[in-house]
């Protein structure tokens, strides 16, 4: 039976960071390139669990692939799917691939082939940014069959999973406030086994300071969705807080994890996610006063017009973002967690540019988002395009 809590309890740890939030401002032209509506009410977190289940899986392996995708031996894996968003390996090497409007989990082979329906998750909502977003494989997906999706419900934000010969999805974690746009929705196990889960400030700025409530957050929960043990605040899911809108989470061969964040009118950023860290949204866009220490500045930004970062992954020492307003895929170097000098691959080629992952066997894979609304429609979009490691190419 699931089990519900109105809101999201603080204790000291997460409360001292709580600071005045500014007064919300008119419109927001940087929502992924478009100004949106308002708003819809912010609603309390929730987290649930089904009694009895074990809250820690076999660990996802942390080593991070380390061949180096070749960016100019790309190959097309599947085309006409409509808006992909989440997009999750299974242990074979095939590709679980979700659209955000329909509903559908489309399984793409590995090895090529046409992608066939597997699953249609009941009780999607879709309207603006929301919908069928992130998923995730359980690490111990050949024991357990479980698949975890983000998903824009009646009322709210979500998280579920299921088999794939089920009828209805699990409800794991919910509440989490919904509106047109600004819903997060990247999921994704961490080296620790635990599943990390980036949302979206709804609109409702605030938020994103009130360690209460799950929004503009990365929430760091059992596969059962429970609060993850050893979270800064014990009992509360929030790992970190003062997000504006997470849609990409990566870690590095040395499990330090790094999270794509859309900005507003000025500034996208790339951060390093340290556990209880508070990292300025409403009151810090891209780089600015920490406050003494109380706000964590980003490693990398763009303007919002070379960006708009949804996707992220790392392989090797490279970590790749995919730009929807942008129209690119960004590469950022990294050593020993700190950045280097950013560069644009892929400028205009394929449109828009949601979700990047990279596979078992080390090909960069990565969806265009051109038929979400926002972008120019191109023949055969939307598409999924396979890079492989250059080893395969020498």
């Amino acid at each position: 039976m699931r089990k519900t809590a109105s809101r999201i309890v603080p204790t000291a740890g997460l409360v001292a960071m709580l600071v005045a939030t500014l007064a919300a401002c008119a419109g927001d032209p940087a929502a992924e390139g478009v100004a949106p509506p308002n708003a819809a009410p912010a609603t309390s977190g929730s987290a649930s669990g089904t009694p009895g289940e074990s809250g820690t899986p076999s660990p996802a392996p942390s080593r991070v692939p380390d061949g180096v995708p070749d960016l100019q031996a790309g190959k097309e894996m599947a085309r006409d799917i409509e808006v992909p968003w989440g997009l999750a390996f299974l242990p074979d090497g095939d590709a679980l691939v979700s659209e955000r409007d329909s509903g559908r989990v489309l399984q793409v082979p590995g090895r090529g082939g046409r992608p066939r329906e597997v699953y249609r998750v009941p009780g999607v909502v879709a309207s603006g940014e929301g919908g069928l977003l992130g998923l995730a494989v359980s690490p111990g997906y050949a024991r357990d069959r479980y698949v975890y999706a983000y998903l824009t419900a009646e009322s709210d934000n979500r998280i579920v999973r299921f088999r794939l010969g089920d009828a209805t999805p699990e409800v794991l974690f919910d509440g989490i406030a919904k509106a047109s746009f600004h819903n997060g929705g990247r999921i994704a196990f961490g080296p620790d086994g635990m599943l990390y889960a980036g949302t979206g400030d709804a609109g409702q700025r605030e938020s994103s300071q009130d360690p209460r409530l799950p929004n503009g957050k990365i929430l760091r929960l059992t596969p059962e969705g429970r609060p993850a043990p050893g979270n800064p605040t014990p009992g509360s899911p929030v790992y970190s807080l003062g997000h504006r809108n997470v849609q990409g989470l990566a870690w590095d061969e040395r499990g330090r994890l790094f999270a794509t964040e859309f900005g507003q009118n000025a500034l996208d950023e790339v951060n390093l996610i340290e556990p209880g860290h508070n990292y300025g949204w409403p009151e810090v866009e891209g780089k600015g006063d920490t406050r003494g220490g109380k706000f964590t500045n980003p490693l990398v930004t763009w303007p919002t017009s070379e960006a708009s970062p949804s996707g992220a992954a790392i392989a090797g020492n490279t970590l790749y973002v995919a730009a929807l307003r942008g129209e690119r895929l960004w590469t950022v170097p990294l050593h020993d967690g700190k950045t280097g000098e950013p560069r644009a691959e892929l400028v205009g080629r394929y449109g828009r540019l949601r979700t990047v992952a990279v596979a078992p066997d080390g090909a960069l894979w990565l969806t265009t988002s051109n038929t979400d609304g926002r972008g120019e429609v191109r023949e055969g979009d939307d598409r999924i395009l396979r890079y492989p490691a250059r080893a395969e190419t020498e």
